[in-house]
């Protein structure tokens, strides 16, 4: 039983009520928000920490969010501690105060028993727009944060449940969609409230000070169960590098290099040096979320039932050199700091793969690509368009990797077809998977999405990031690289190479064409079993050419296996 409590039922309990109520607050969010890129593409978090603002509960949203809470909270009780009533709620972006980048805004709101606080309720959401040079205010090609939009420190937003009108004026003023962002942040609002009702009923069944004591022996649990299975890793240090394509300014390559050191007791060392300076262009991560993304790499090696809490988050210490791209001096930019997350996340996975290669897959597509699209309605009225494409994993050591699915780091959906169609003035004409972009592998890698849109406005802002054109994503155990990225330009019959990242004008009727990286394969592709190569054949995943030169495989078009030309081919290929 944890920490001498008493009562292992009530814990349990406990633990599971956590759950369900962080999970109601995100449905909450979830109904009542106003934006697409909330309610659709689901690109938000909720969580639930204690009073002291460790978290000691998560919702299935965006993992990739919820490392940056210390540090954020931490930026907030500076400010608020002792100031704040029944009813109050402080909201921040800034990321050199432990936020991530200025479309996130946090709201933090803290859960009263009595006169003192607690809980903290807190949901995170990317807001469409939060001004700036751009429309989407997610621009990679920005130079200093300046120019990325509206910067809020710890600022109190609700006063006793009234929303202060001084704040939320100046959030209208300074953005293009004032009416979303500001539904939105009602919306955190209504989800702080669920989990503020629904924890006061647990503390009105448990009593206020015992639901302290289980809410501390949460964290110590799965910090307990963490450290266990951490000490049973081998020790050692082990490296690993990878590389975002370029920061979009420059064509050098941006390196990320990692050393995980497993020490005595449970206890991982992640080192960051020898990634690069920070880069002129906006993917600069701050050193919250390099460690968000860290701890979220350190999870998903873990047995799934320890608790999602910061008590895991004990077990790992993170450093990064001032001034790198990991942990960058203000005012660098840091609005698509996204990517870079994702490839933190990919170089763990490398690292990881040496210390416990029985649960590591092979790369993904790199992380999700932004198409953003911004302009004016015929009428004048505003449009901004915010796409995030999720695409491929990579191939796991036991299954194929799978497509059209979120990011392993988060837990995002693809925008459907019909409210992009229904709310904007674009056409999607192509929606599909990319044949042969899986990496070969007896584990083959997800395939990657292409995308479409046909302009149908007059002229639009376009902002693309997206990343693996150039450095492909890595197999494991023998598995082939993924296929890379691209992006097309069309009007009429011709077609122009775009880069990854960029800002440009596009004009009516043209169509912008994303093909996004395939997953790396797992294995060596011949041992994939014929069969199996035949049915990615019939499927339309993997072509003819591709089943016999990767695998080894002779069949037909139609999936018809040649299994004695397959043999001998397999022989010739040893």
């Amino acid at each position: 039983m944890p920490d001498a409590m008493g009562d292992p039922i009530t814990f349990a309990v406990i633990k599971n009520a956590m759950d369900a109520i962080v999970d109601e607050v995100a449905y909450t969010v979830i109904r009542t928000a106003r934006s697409e890129i909330v309610k659709d593409v689901m690109d938000y978090s909720a969580a639930l920490c204690d009073a002291r603002g460790e978290m000691v509960a998560q919702a299935k949203t965006i993992a990739q969010h919820l490392g940056a809470i210390p540090e954020a909270m931490a930026s907030v009780q500076a400010i608020w501690a002792g100031r704040l009533q029944p009813g109050d709620a402080v909201v921040m972006n800034d990321p050199y105060c432990g936020g991530m980048h200025l479309p996130d805004i946090f709201m933090f709101f803290p859960v009263f028993a009595g006169d003192s606080i607690l809980a903290w309720a807190v949901v995170i959401c990317h807001h469409t727009d939060v001004g700036g040079r751009v429309p989407g205010s997610n621009a990679a090609d920005s130079t200093e944060i300046f120019q990325e939009g509206l910067r809020i420190p710890p600022l109190k937003l609700f006063s006793q449940g009234v929303m202060d009108e001084t704040l939320s004026a100046i959030i209208a003023l300074n953005v293009r969609v004032p009416d979303r962002v500001l539904g939105d942040l009602r919306a955190q609002y209504a989800a702080c409230l669920v989990g503020a009702r629904e924890l006061g009923r647990l503390a009105a069944r448990y009593g206020t000070e015992p639901l302290r004591g289980y809410l501390d022996a949460l964290l110590n649990y799965a910090e307990r169960m963490a450290r266990a299975e951490i000490a049973t890793w081998p020790r050692g240090t082990f490296r690993f590098v990878d590389h975002i394509d370029s920061d979009g300014l420059s064509d050098a390559p941006v390196r990320l290099e990692v050393a995980i050191t497993v020490q005595e007791g449970g206890q991982l060392l992640v080192d960051w040096a020898g990634s690069s300076p920070q880069v002129r262009a906006a993917i600069n991560a701050t050193l919250s979320f390099t460690k968000s993304n860290t701890f979220l790499s350190v999870r998903c090696a873990l047995r799934g039932d320890i608790p999602n809490n910061a008590g895991v988050f004990r077990c790992v210490t993170v450093t990064a050199p001032e001034g790198s791209v990991l942990n960058p001096r203000a005012p660098a930019p840091v609005a698509a700091r996204a990517l870079t997350g994702y490839r933190v996340m990919d170089a763990m996975f490398g690292a990881l793969a040496q210390i416990v290669p029985e649960v590591i897959p092979a790369a993904g597509e790199g992380g999700n690509t932004v198409v953003c699209l911004g302009g004016r309605h015929p009428d004048n009225t505003p449009f901004i368009v915010v796409d995030m494409i999720n695409g491929a994993w990579g191939g796991r050591p036991d299954q194929d990797g799978i497509e059209a699915v979120t990011n392993p780091s988060q837990n995002l959906s693809n925008t459907p077809v019909e409210v992009l169609e229904r709310q904007h003035p674009v056409r999607i004409e192509e929606y599909g998977l990319v044949p042969d972009s899986g990496g070969a592998g007896q584990f083959r890698g997800g395939l990657g999405l292409t995308r479409s849109y046909r302009l149908l406005a007059e002229e639009a802002v376009l902002q693309l990031r997206a990343d693996r054109f150039t450095f492909a994503p890595y197999g494991l155990k023998g598995g082939g690289e993924g296929g890379r990225g691209g992006n097309w330009l069309g009007e009429g019959n011709q077609r122009r190479s775009l880069p990854g990242k960029l800002t440009m004008t596009m004009h009516q009727d043209e169509l912008l064409l994303h093909h996004q990286a395939g997953g790396g394969g797992h294995g060596n592709p011949r041992l994939r079993p014929p069969e199996a190569v035949a049915r990615d054949v019939w499927n339309g995943k993997v072509s003819v050419v591709a089943a016999r030169e990767c695998y080894g495989v002779e069949v037909a078009a139609d999936g018809t296996l040649d299994a004695k030309a397959t043999a001998a081919l397999r022989a010739a290929m040893r």
